[in-house]
């Protein structure tokens, strides 16, 4: 379904975050391990990914593995790594055949260099693809993406290149993770949980939180068209007042 077809609102974010939680609670209530949780979970993240692309949304933030999920018993994580490993085989050649843009985006220091390798062929493939921008989150946590913008900045400032009174906000936002396209408009948070998990702490300062119970494995289109129908009756001021607002669009509409 295209997004001229449905009953879509016309405001539509440019960028939307997501924290795809309820893998583990979806297969318990399954009865099936937590694995096969994470399994439907990433069926669900190609469907995000079609849906976004069919309603011509230019960005879209997955949030995958936080630097907080290492706490995990360590099967789960080893089976984490093991799906994405394969989702990297097997999804990237479908992603570049239909003009997704893939990056990852997190701490890779620590990450093995089998999967290393497999994230810059990923990358190198699909990085002239313009349909959508599709960020994975992985070993991702927002005081990290904050910390290590600052040791840049830094980094300038002991270089010469940068007056450490000069240093401003735009400095910082300029070395964070996701840098150089639109903050995010529109943070869905799946699984029933209201917080952000450490996610896109700087980047999300104004942006838009949508909390469902619907769990990560049966969030589909329908969800996504709700939490879109529910972005769309959002006043969003920045800071304005609420007629202010309401002048600048009647002025950018004469």
């Amino acid at each position: 379904m295209s997004a001229q077809h449905s009953n879509l609102p016309p405001a539509m974010p440019r960028h939307i975050a997501v924290i795809m939680d309820g893998n583990g609670r979806w297969a318990y209530r399954q009865h099936l391990p937590r694995v096969a949780g994470h399994r439907r979970g990433a069926e669900v993240v190609r469907e995000m990914v079609q849906s976004c692309v069919d309603l011509g949304i230019p960005y879209l933030t997955l949030f995958a593995f936080s630097t907080e999920n290492w706490r995990r018993p360590a099967l789960e994580v080893r089976l984490l790594m093991n799906l994405f490993r394969l989702l990297l085989k097997r999804e990237v050649r479908k992603l570049h055949e239909n003009g997704v843009r893939l990056c990852i985006i997190g701490d890779r220091s620590v990450l093995a260099p089998d999967l290393l390798k497999l994230i810059a062929e990923a990358e190198t493939l699909t990085e002239s693809n313009t349909r959508l921008q599709l960020n994975l989150a992985v070993n991702y946590g927002g005081r990290w993406d904050i910390t290590q913008a600052v040791r840049s900045v830094l980094a300038l400032v002991e270089s010469g290149a940068l007056a450490a009174g000069d240093v401003s906000e735009a400095d910082i936002a300029q070395h964070l993770s996701l840098a150089n396209i639109p903050e995010p408009d529109l943070m869905i948070r799946t699984g029933g949980e209201e917080r952000i998990s450490n996610f896109l702490v700087w980047q999300m300062a104004y942006s838009e939180f949508y909390f469902t119970d619907v769990l990560w494995p049966d969030f589909d289109r329908a969800s996504l068209e709700h939490a879109l129908h529910s972005f769309a009756q959002r006043q969003r001021r920045f800071g304005k007042t609420g007629d202010q607002v309401l002048e600048d669009d009647c002025s950018v509409s004469d």
